[in-house]
């Protein structure tokens, strides 16, 4: 089953919106996920979050990149960005959402 978390062993419930860009050569690719009032930020304590983790059968991917959105000084959303640096890290990614879709009922739309 693929799952994304914030704190490792700790699934994340809320679905993102993911935006995808890739370069017209296939070289590198950018996903930034969109989270709208994640349980990560309904804990006491945000300092839990370590980073970005798309776990599934495959193994794990990580980014760092994680930022917290607030609204009148309330945590209201988290944004993550993974950077895809090569054509295979771009196949894994999304082997990932395929599957991460196919689990949480999601499409993927081109943009046109």
């Amino acid at each position: 089953m693929a799952r994304i978390q914030f704190s490792r062993g700790v699934d994340e419930e809320v679905i993102p919106d993911v935006s995808l860009t890739r370069a017209r050569d296939g070289s590198n690719g950018k996903a930034i996920f969109y989270f709208q009032n994640p349980q990560a930020l309904s804990s006491t304590s945000t300092d839990s979050i370590t980073g970005m983790y798309l776990v599934d059968e495959e193994g794990e991917l990580v980014t760092r990149e994680v930022n917290a959105k607030f609204i009148n000084g309330q945590p209201e959303a988290l944004e993550a960005t993974y950077i895809i640096k090569s054509p295979a890290e771009w196949d894994r990614f999304m082997r990932f959402m395929q599957r991460y879709g196919e689990d949480n009922g999601l499409e993927f739309n081109k943009s046109s």
